[in-house]
């Protein structure tokens, strides 16, 4: 059995507005969109996947479509915080690229010894990007509106908020095997895996906060890697031994999926690696079509008619802009 999960596989948030959506990670944040799709469980709302090139677990941001729902709030039970890993270098273009677009900036601190700039996306979900040593031999998505040496390479850690911490650090360490790190205050580190990116997750001890509300500009869940279906089948065991209560398989074409909610209300994942985004698209036509799975592909012709049509913004990175302006 693994000794721990490998890490983040992907995250999945909400978004009321899907061409805003996509204007904003694949036209701002300069990720690509690697599979439009439906939610298999609401099928008549999309479902987004951005990531790199071709969409590796690590990258993986989602998003479920729930056109018409309020506002969400941010609070405890939530992952309050996605982080991405940029070069070293990085942050000042980013500080120029968020201002230009007129994001909501946070400001710049700093965390176990790296730079985090922490931002809101259109909806209000919280994010960040940390300048990671090491993080410029990692490989983003080099044809969108980012330059290549500035881009985002994948997630650097998720910050889990919850009151009352030791249940829940407890599931992640004797349960799906993180090490403890660090300390800074009320944020714990701990790291799982031995991949160079997308292992880390901070607890973020919040006694007494409002607890969050599932909605609009936040997190549905979080997704853990593991290699393939028969490890995914041994956690499944050790999560039932745990006392947790996890769903059985899951098959979302992509990866297979088991769900389970942690001590402080937060919704966990393990995904298989495989089988991937090109399962069903050619790796540079990823994106491009509405793909559905097999069980859905006789309600086509309704989802195309009834779903609302999104475009991917005109790519064209700074470097290139900045060409034609001379």
């Amino acid at each position: 059995m693994e000794s721990s999960v490998l890490g983040i596989h992907h995250i999945t948030a909400i978004t009321d507005d899907p061409q805003r959506n996509i204007d904003f990670y694949a036209g701002v944040l300069g990720l690509r969109l690697v599979k439009k799709t439906v939610n298999f469980d609401v099928p008549d709302t999309y479902h987004f996947y951005y990531g790199d090139e071709l969409g590796h677990p690590g990258t993986i941001l989602t998003f479920f479509s729930w056109p018409g729902y309020p506002e969400g709030r941010r609070g405890s039970g939530q992952i309050t915080t996605i982080s991405f890993s940029v070069p070293e270098s990085a942050l000042p273009y980013w500080q120029k690229r968020l201002a230009e677009h007129n994001v909501r900036v946070e400001g710049l601190t700093t965390q176990f010894g790296e730079q985090v700039l922490s931002f809101s996306d259109p909806e209000g979900l919280g994010l960040a990007l940390v300048a990671q040593r090491g993080a410029q031999q990692l490989t983003g998505w080099k044809q969108g509106p980012v330059p290549a040496e500035y881009g985002i390479r994948s997630f650097h850690s998720a910050t889990l908020s919850v009151t009352r911490a030791e249940a829940t650090k407890k599931v992640l360490t004797q349960v799906l095997g993180f090490r403890a790190l660090s300390e800074e205050g009320n944020r714990a580190r701990y790291e799982a895996g031995s991949s160079d990116n997308a292992t880390l997750v901070d607890v973020l001890t919040v006694p007494g906060e409002r607890r969050g509300m599932e909605s609009i500009g936040t997190v549905h869940h979080i997704a853990w890697r593991t290699a393939n279906d028969e490890k995914q089948l041994e956690w499944r065991r050790k999560i039932v031994d745990a006392g947790l209560n996890v769903t059985p398989v899951m098959d979302r074409v992509y990866f297979h999926s088991i769900y389970f909610r942690e001590p402080g209300g937060i919704l966990f994942e393990i995904a298989t690696d495989l089988p991937g985004f090109a399962v069903d698209e050619a790796p540079e036509e990823l994106g491009t079509h509405l793909k559905l799975p097999p069980w859905l592909e006789d309600r086509r012709l309704t989802l195309e008619h009834d779903l609302p049509a999104v475009s991917i913004p005109s790519i064209q990175t700074d470097v290139s802009r900045g060409e034609q302006e001379k």
